[in-house]
């Protein structure tokens, strides 16, 4: 990372930035949605599209917000960053791409595959860097940042009583 890159970043960001296998990414104002992410030289790098997590607008965005957690699990730091997106063919694909398909769970075939598939599909790989001043400690909001699950055709209700075994009488 040169050093007009860390114009915006600061210790902390760095440190949890190093430590990073999950972020949860806000853009334009929207709801925070955990991502996995792969770190290379203090930004993090995530996949984003068919087949692969859903962050909707962050392909597109030029910012976004991100919250780490710490340690322990608790949330440490938000840090508003710049997003940029890493398209196939070019020099720098080429070295984030085998990074970011190599850190891929369960993936289906060779890293080469996933690259291709990511490139064909039209799948975002964006690079998040930190670029302003970050929130942290007292700062940060004390309360629960938790929102309401969101509407899936996955939910149904379940039918009630619910036995897992048939119960005999005796």
């Amino acid at each position: 990372m040169t050093d007009e890159d860390r114009r915006g970043s600061t210790p902390l960001v760095d440190e949890v930035i190093k430590k990073a296998a999950v972020a949860w990414v806000s853009v334009a104002g929207g709801p925070a949605r955990a991502l996995w992410c792969a770190t290379l030289d203090g930004t993090l790098l995530v996949v984003t599209g068919p087949g692969e997590q859903a962050a909707p607008g962050l392909a597109d965005a030029a910012e976004a917000h991100v919250t780490m957690r710490g340690d322990h699990g608790g949330r440490v730091v938000t840090w508003p960053a710049a997003v940029s997106r890493v398209r196939p063919g070019s020099e720098e694909w080429d070295t984030v791409a085998p990074l970011l398909a190599g850190k891929r769970l369960n993936a289906h075939g060779p890293a080469a595959d996933l690259m291709r598939r990511w490139a064909d599909e039209g799948c975002a790989v964006n690079r998040l860097t930190p670029a302003g001043e970050p929130v942290s400690g007292d700062a940060l909001p004390s309360g629960s940042l938790a929102e309401p699950p969101r509407d899936t055709p996955a939910a149904r209700p379940t039918r009630r009583p619910f036995r897992l075994h048939r119960v005999r009488r005796r």
